[in-house]
């Protein structure tokens, strides 16, 4: 009996909890997920005062400067070059299909015109430009979709709970919860109301409070507020977890879905749309000393290997301070985007292949036609698991050049005649329907 009162009591204290994990996504928010799905490659953008001192978005803690003089950068943030039209451009040239871009980061300047918080572009920089509206405005118009990076943890707001990070810039605390989501509520209410359609809200800092069991970040009521405003915006949360109730992506920072990678992996791989994060070098906002920057071929092997997998690549841009791209992210955006003239077709509405990755490379699918992708291939025969009986045809993506094969018991063998050779050495297999 006294387990029955204590379950009842947890039921009435939490209904929206209660609520939540019985979430049931609308038609709307499925359909979106279809979208996202077949969107397969989009660029990840962060951006903010911390841009100015070239030393990543993290600077403020990995320094452990003052969070007073941090914020009066702000007061020389202006990013003169700064033109939504060539950034969505060369985004949707990349072949991209969405934009995510950080509104607020964990510095806790808000880079969009709020009425919640002076500590923002339009009031507190002399830009004075709303640069996420600007941006809205041109995704629509050239067909981006746009999504939302958003912290759910503060460095800056002095009524934030203090969690594992923020413990070195001098703030002075007066923890209010109740005050400050309020403050996150209404911010991301601005969001979904003043900037039109939303893909996808990516939150990220739940990990800041990891280790307090009892702490209650209040995300059934956020989700379920997200839900009513745009059905069709999905929630994503990169707290390295299985998927939340309420939450529609599952997003992987820094790795594939199914790698595990010590702090960044999740524990595993849910059914929801599977989305992995990463760097073109080795930060995420902009650095003057990091030019190590990742290989386009390296890059489009990513792409590949996360479509593989059934998983979007997020690729990340850290603009300069001017607001204007680094010349070397620019220039593997092109290189993508040519690859993608191309090989679109094998990426782009598939899911990944039945045949699972191999060292050789992955598999992509639609439908009956299976795409699959040599990467490294040392020899010039491949052998794949399938039934002789399943194949209707093969034939080299590229000109429409049968390839020899042949069906024995335990499935069939390619025989490319030489090794395969090239970035990516794309077979197309087409698969009798009926076997």
């Amino acid at each position: 009996m006294k387990k029955l009162i204590i379950f009842l009591l947890l039921i009435l204290a939490f209904p929206l909890n209660a609520q939540q994990m019985n979430y049931i996504p609308s038609k709307e928010n499925v359909k979106s997920r279809e979208f996202f799905n077949n969107h397969r490659f989009g660029i990840f953008i962060h951006f903010g005062i911390y841009s100015m001192l070239g030393n990543g978005e993290w600077v403020l803690e990995n320094q452990g400067l003052n969070r007073d003089e941090y914020s009066k950068l702000a007061g020389g943030f202006s990013p003169a070059n700064f033109n939504a039209q060539e950034w969505v451009a060369n985004i949707k040239n990349a072949g991209a299909k969405y934009l995510c871009i950080t509104v607020r980061h964990h510095d806790g300047f808000s880079i969009f015109r709020t009425k919640y918080s002076s500590y923002n572009i339009v009031d507190a920089t002399p830009f004075r430009r709303d640069i996420i509206k600007e941006l809205a405005d041109e995704c629509h118009k050239q067909g981006i979709a746009l999504h939302f990076y958003y912290s759910l943890l503060d460095w800056y707001r002095i009524d934030y709970p203090l969690g594992n990070s923020g413990r070195k810039n001098g703030r002075i605390m007066q923890e209010d919860w109740d005050s400050y989501y309020q403050f996150m509520s209404n911010q991301v209410k601005e969001l979904l109301t003043n900037y039109g359609p939303v893909g996808a809200i990516w939150f990220d800092g739940w990990w800041d409070h990891r280790n307090d069991k009892n702490f209650n970040w209040q995300l059934p009521e956020l989700y379920t507020m997200i839900h009513g405003i745009q059905p069709k915006c999905l929630i994503a949360n990169n707290h390295h977890q299985m998927p939340y109730p309420g939450e529609d992506i599952q997003t992987f920072e820094h790795h594939l879905p199914g790698e595990m990678k010590a702090f960044y992996s999740a524990p595993g791989i849910s059914d929801k749309p599977l989305e992995s994060c990463e760097t073109m070098n080795g930060s995420w906002g902009y650095s003057i000393t990091d030019k190590n920057f990742k290989s386009s071929e390296l890059l489009i092997h990513y792409l590949i290997k996360a479509a593989g997998v059934n998983s979007n690549f997020l690729l990340n841009v850290g603009p300069r301070p001017d607001g204007c791209f680094p010349d070397e992210a620019l220039q593997r955006l092109r290189d993508i985007g040519e690859w993608l003239k191309i090989y679109g077709k094998t990426i782009y509405e598939t899911k990944g292949g039945f045949i699972p990755p191999h060292n050789w490379g992955v598999t992509t699918q639609k439908g009956d036609t299976l795409y699959i992708h040599i990467l490294d291939c040392q020899d010039s025969t491949l052998f794949l698991n399938i039934k002789g009986g399943r194949v209707k045809k093969v034939y080299k993506f590229l000109g429409n050049v049968p390839v020899n094969y042949s069906c024995p018991k335990e499935g069939v063998l390619l025989n490319f005649g030489e090794k395969p050779k090239g970035l990516d050495y794309v077979v197309t297999l087409v698969l009798n329907r009926n076997k």
